[in-house]
């Protein structure tokens, strides 16, 4: 379990204000749906998805990281296969990695334009990652 009102990815502290905003769009329970020739529906369930679900982690205009924390975050995009440990502010925990598929995993913009920024300077950030089994 992760410490409460932290957001931790792979030791990095984050803003605990970014909003997991696919949090609620997924769905364990894999479903299909045919008909019988007689025109019945037929409809089979079953858990099957383990591990792959979405975690999107959004600044929405108020959780600023600054740029030595984005630069670390590029870090560990740019490991293939890195497999992270992600603490939730609510205590919960998470193994992931960055999800490549679709949106860039990581996107950063500036709430003040500046060409030279320092690294104290403050960004929006987005993270996309997904959940997969505990490394062994």
């Amino acid at each position: 379990m992760g410490a409460l009102n932290s957001l931790i990815l792979d030791g990095l502290t984050l803003d605990p204000q970014h909003q997991w905003t696919d949090e609620f769009d997924w769905d364990a329970v894999e479903q299909e749906q045919t008909r019988s020739l007689n025109g019945k529906l037929i409809v089979q369930e079953g858990v099957k998805k383990l591990y792959g679900r979405p975690i999107t982690l959004a600044a929405n205009e108020g959780a600023w990281t600054p740029l030595s924390t984005v630069r670390a975050l590029e870090a560990l995009r740019d490991e293939r296969g890195r497999v992270m440990l992600l603490d939730l502010p609510d205590g919960r925990s998470e193994y992931v990695i960055f999800n490549r598929d679709g949106a860039p995993p990581l996107q950063a913009q500036q709430l003040f334009r500046l060409v030279n920024p320092p690294l104290d300077d403050l960004f929006e950030v987005t993270l996309r990652l997904i959940t997969v089994a505990p490394p062994a």
